[in-house]
């Protein structure tokens, strides 16, 4: 599988593009600015490139916030949306606690414990949408 990487400007967020998937690792706290433009970032490229999936890689993040628990539910929605099913890996125990205590579970969302298991979910999904596979995927 070739990767197709640009270095992005400074101040954002890389998004990786794998087959057809795009991987995007978030390390540490994202500004709101910041946060924002990797929205609108990875809503382009998954409209430009018509990648069947998103890995949204958590690993390195801490602490979350009620502001970025809502931009990667909207950042799912959008891909959702643009026919691109997503897939958050990595979370923290630490994370996922304070996102249900904020009352953001992300209902529908797919999650991983590994990027690797996500990428492994997301090519059992292609592969049965590729099959005509009558499988109901999760909605929100």
């Amino acid at each position: 599988m070739r990767a197709a990487y640009t270095p992005p400007p400074e101040g954002r967020v890389p998004v990786l593009r794998l087959g057809g998937v795009l991987l995007v690792t978030l390390q540490g706290d994202l500004h709101d600015g910041t946060a924002e433009q990797l929205q609108q970032d990875i809503g382009e490229t998954v409209a430009d490139s018509g990648v069947s999936g998103l890995v949204i890689d958590l690993s390195g993040v801490e602490i979350i916030d009620s502001f970025m628990g809502r931009v990667i539910s909207d950042i799912a929605a959008q891909s959702r949306l643009l026919a691109a099913q997503t897939v958050v890996a990595g979370m923290r125990p630490a994370v996922a606690i304070t996102l249900v205590e904020l009352g953001l579970t992300l209902p529908g969302l797919r999650t991983a414990l590994s990027t690797e298991e996500a990428m492994r979910v997301l090519g059992a999904e292609a592969a049965s949408v590729a099959r005509g596979g009558r499988e109901r995927r999760e909605r929100p």
